[in-house]
């Protein structure tokens, strides 16, 4: 009975495995001759640059979003939109320009997100797990920090009176949000707890603690890591049972909420959902969400959280609300720093959906921005050994078996594997032991597993404990003033300085300075005016338009109630109404 159900579901899946999942245009040349013309009349429209300075700067930064990842991440959402997925575009996939990023920090092959936050933000390529520090720095070396400080964009923004945002779905003192604020010979010194008795000694702070110090520059910061900033005689709000981990007595979030109000300033402090959603934008000077003890949740568990948390793009989308007011503009980092926990743990089902949601909030940010005024450029700190291989047939599920018409490939061991596969990590044993039916490093069938289930580890080739980061090069995408600069193989401390550049701030100010001259020799030349209207930044372009657009619908609406006013009129019969005349045409 089991043999002839299994051939019955495997004929089934045959037939509907079979059927075309693309259309019957896609079968003509003409096609794919105009969706090519398409993309080279956008292209061509690219070719007058966007030479603004740009008065606001995102830098989204996908953690561990290697090619493979935003590949793989855009089948499955289009897939999970009812397509095939490969077709589908990414908000990313949008943006005008692209280029590669080169990964390698100063005294390593594969980088870590301390060394490669450092180049990102600071402009400085340094050594593996040291943030905010030049290469001279040595790891887990206290003194070793004194006198090598660089300092990241987001400071630089600050100096030049733009208002400043972090946003994160992992601690906002893990490696890539602290990169913008701290200084340290050790990416793991999150909190006193964590720092070694020669960083006490010689007087180096934790993470949480260099935040708390340079928070006046900071207007809003968003993520997880309240465990860092309070005594470890209190207990966490939502997990009663845990307490938090500050030995120091210090209660940085009060000292934080304390120091708004002697500077004047409408502050909030925020742990969960119901809170974040009550934040009024327009009154609130400054915020700190902080909406669990260290990371926040996975998007596919966010729902979970007995306290809610607020989605990345929830998050990404207040703090752009409440940066913009700032009419000097503003710099925010915006990472969606779990993509790459999923993958150090081989679980691809999570990373990709991580990065689905890393793209909702790009696609929201763009919604909520002009081109004309705001540089966005996305990216990503290094790359990890995912892997897509396999002939699958187009629409083929990206976290299933490998297949062709409903049939899954074999490996040279008769078994079949998943599209989607890792080269190192925990995977390589799978769910049982690595040594299967007592033959040693036996690979498990998978032709009775679910390889699309949450909780599925990948295969892998090598043995670890954990995956590893990969080194080959990651993308960068851009859109907004001057995205052009990122056009080849930059490397990745390159990043920082187009911002500075573009945004004048920093050391070289070159392209204000010819600005300057410009208008001072064409002095009836005006600079582009915004406005904003519903988070949208309006050129006076668009603003324009807009009027025609509302004058062409008041004359459309005026047409219409004259017609109903006809038709009702013509066809009334109460006493007294005026016939209609023979021939009368609305």
């Amino acid at each position: 009975m089991r043999i002839l159900v299994a051939l019955l579901t495997i004929a089934l899946t045959s037939v509907s495995c079979n059927l075309p999942t693309w259309s019957a245009e896609e079968e003509t040349p003409e096609y794919w001759y105009n969706v090519a013309k398409e993309e080279l009349q956008v292209a061509l429209k690219q070719q007058t640059h966007n030479m603004n300075v740009a008065k606001n700067v995102i830098l989204f930064l996908g953690d561990g979003m290697s090619v493979a990842t935003i590949t793989a991440g855009r089948i499955l959402k289009g897939q999970l939109r009812n397509n095939s997925g490969e077709e589908y575009k990414l908000a990313m996939d949008r943006f005008h320009h692209a280029g590669l990023s080169r990964t390698y920090a100063v005294n390593k092959q594969v980088a870590d997100s301390a060394s490669t936050g450092t180049a990102y933000l600071c402009g400085v390529k340094s050594t593996y797990g040291t943030l905010g520090v030049s290469a001279k720095a040595r790891r887990g070396d206290c003194l070793s920090e004194k006198g090598n400080a660089v300092d990241s964009v987001l400071i630089d923004a600050d100096k030049e009176g733009r208002s400043t945002g972090i946003v994160t779905t992992t601690r906002i003192n893990h490696a890539t949000p602290a990169a913008t604020y701290s200084h340290s010979a050790e990416r793991t010194w999150y909190g006193d707890d964590d720092l070694s008795a020669d960083a006490v000694k010689n007087g180096c702070k934790d993470l949480a603690q260099q935040f708390y110090d340079s928070s006046a520059k900071i207007t809003v910061a968003l993520g997880g890591g309240r465990k860092y900033f309070m005594p470890n005689n209190t207990r966490d709000p939502e997990y009663r049972q845990q307490k938090n981990s500050r030995n120091d007595g210090q209660d940085l979030i009060k000292m934080w909420l304390n120091d708004q109000v002697d500077l004047g300033l409408e502050a909030q402090y925020v742990w969960n959902k119901e809170d974040f959603d009550n934040v009024d934008v327009t009154t609130t000077d400054k915020l700190l969400g902080l909406f669990e003890p260290s990371d926040m949740k996975y998007e596919s568990n966010r729902d979970s959280d007995g306290a809610g948390e607020p989605s990345i793009t929830e998050m990404t989308e207040k703090a752009i609300r409440i940066l913009q007011k700032n009419s000097k503009g503003y710099f925010l980092l915006v990472e969606g720093g779990r993509i790459d926990h999923a993958h150090h743990a081989t679980n691809a089902f999570r990373a990709l959906h991580e990065m689905v949601a890393f793209d909702d909030a790009i696609e929201r940010a763009v919604a909520m921005t002009s081109d004309h005024d705001t540089l966005i450029i996305v990216t990503a700190d290094h790359s990890h050994t995912l892997s897509m291989g396999g002939y699958s047939d187009r629409g083929n599920p990206i976290l299933g078996l490998a297949s062709a018409n409903g049939v899954p490939y074999e490996g040279l061991d008769k078994k079949p594997f998943t599209t989607l596969t890792y080269a190192n990590g925990i995977g390589y044993q799978g769910p049982g032991t690595i040594h299967i039916n007592n033959e040693p490093h036996s690979r498990r069938n998978l032709s009775d597993v679910n390889t699309e289930r949450e909780n599925y580890l990948q295969q892998s080739a090598i043995p670890l404990p954990s995956e590893t980061h990969g080194g080959d090069d990651v993308a960068i995408l851009a859109r907004g003033p001057m995205s052009h600069l990122f056009h080849g193989v930059h490397q990745q401390n390159y990043i920082p300085y187009v911002m500075r550049y573009v945004a004048c701030m920093g050391s070289d100010r070159r392209y204000c300075d010819e600005i300057n001259v410009d208008k001072q020799n064409d002095p009836v030349q005006e600079t582009t005016q915004y406005l904003n209207f519903l988070g949208i930044s309006l050129t006076e372009y668009d603003i324009q338009a807009a009027l025609y657009a509302e004058l062409a619908l008041l004359v459309l609406f005026f047409i219409v109630i004259h017609c109903l006013l006809w038709f009702v009129l013509g066809k009334s019969n109460a006493p007294g109404a005026k016939p209609r005349e023979k021939g009368t045409k609305c």
